[in-house]
């Protein structure tokens, strides 16, 4: 698909000497970093959510599930584990 854009003229210098430095169309390089900025965007999204989720405090089912796990842990793989 082709489209039209304006950028800057030293985004585009900068670019156009990027392609040929490494003997690459422009458009190459546009889709690579399109592609980037959407990867961390999406990135960003999910430690918004985790931090959201974090930021909540722990139920008392997550703490008691937490627990039993530690505990669980201790009972086997601390057991077997010499000290």
């Amino acid at each position: 698909m082709k489209i039209a854009i304006s950028i800057p003229e030293n985004i585009f210098r900068d670019v156009k000497k990027a392609a040929e430095k490494q003997k690459r169309s422009r458009s190459e390089i546009f889709v690579e970093a399109v592609r980037e900025y959407l990867e961390k965007l999406e990135s960003r999204r999910i430690l918004e959510r985790l931090n959201e989720a974090y930021a909540a405090p722990e139920t008392r089912e997550e703490r008691d599930a937490r627990r039993s796990e530690l505990d669980l842990y201790k009972r086997t793989v601390l057991k077997r584990e010499e000290w």
